[in-house]
């Protein structure tokens, strides 16, 4: 296991001691969650939590908390109890950048409807601006997309159709992702209310003021950085 790989297992071993037994959890996406996912696992397996459920944000998630036992119901409409998951980009005050694995409406909603809504990652994730490293995600309905492109790029961004015009990539939803480049430090709220408001836009991978807590692996462990709005 190369460095990187390891930041990112100590960051999900870490996350699964959050999770209580009876919580009903929101599993995010991606490599860094998998460890999670597994962590949380093996304590439902060893009998150490018990009355655990789980909250899948995509088919991948589903599908691997399935293999793990993890048992899984729907979202309620009293939400969760606690919702880990993993991050593109985070800033110094726990504003993420979320989506390059194509999840990101189902990870926006169930984060939405945490009680407790945590970030995993390895050091390399954190920036001093949202922008510096990643595009951000855009979901929109394929049906007219390329207008919905023209309008965000009137925003200041560049939109790039993911998997290109031959083979669009497609959301677990059924949409396509338009992958909005920005400049780093660019105005992020203005740029999430002004998405929003597009016709044919479904959600961003803009989480701000979202994350209570970020657990970040480096080299030297585990840090734990807390927003003010964390209970």
């Amino acid at each position: 296991m190369n460095d990187s790989e390891r930041f990112k297992w100590e960051a999900g071993e870490a996350a699964a001691r959050l999770v209580r037994s009876g919580d009903l959890v929101g599993l995010g996406s991606g490599s860094t969650v998998r460890y999670f996912l597994e962590a949380l696992g093996r304590e439902l397996a060893a009998g150490k939590l018990v009355d655990v459920s789980g909250v899948p944000t995509s088919k991948r998630t589903e599908d691997l908390a399935r293999a793990l036992g993890i048992p899984l119901v729907e979202l309620p409409a009293e939400g969760v109890d606690l919702a880990v998951d993993g991050a593109d980009e985070i800033s110094p005050a726990l504003d993420a950048i979320k989506g390059l694995g194509g999840a990101l409406a189902r990870e926006k909603i169930v984060a939405a409807a945490a009680h407790r809504f945590v970030l995993v990652a390895d050091g390399s994730k954190r920036v001093e601006r949202l922008g510096e490293r990643a595009p951000v995600p855009v979901e929109v309905l394929s049906f007219g997309w390329k207008r919905t492109a023209a309008l965000l790029q009137s925003l200041g961004c560049e939109p790039v159709l993911r998997g290109g015009v031959i083979e669009p990539f497609a959301t677990d939803n059924g949409n396509l992702v338009l992958d909005c480049v920005l400049e780093a430090g660019f105005d992020a709220p203005a740029f999430a209310a002004a998405a929003d408001g597009l016709p044919g836009v479904l959600g961003h991978g803009l989480f701000l003021g979202m994350a209570h807590e970020a657990l970040v692996a480096g080299s030297g462990g585990v840090i734990s950085l807390r927003s003010p709005q964390s209970p």
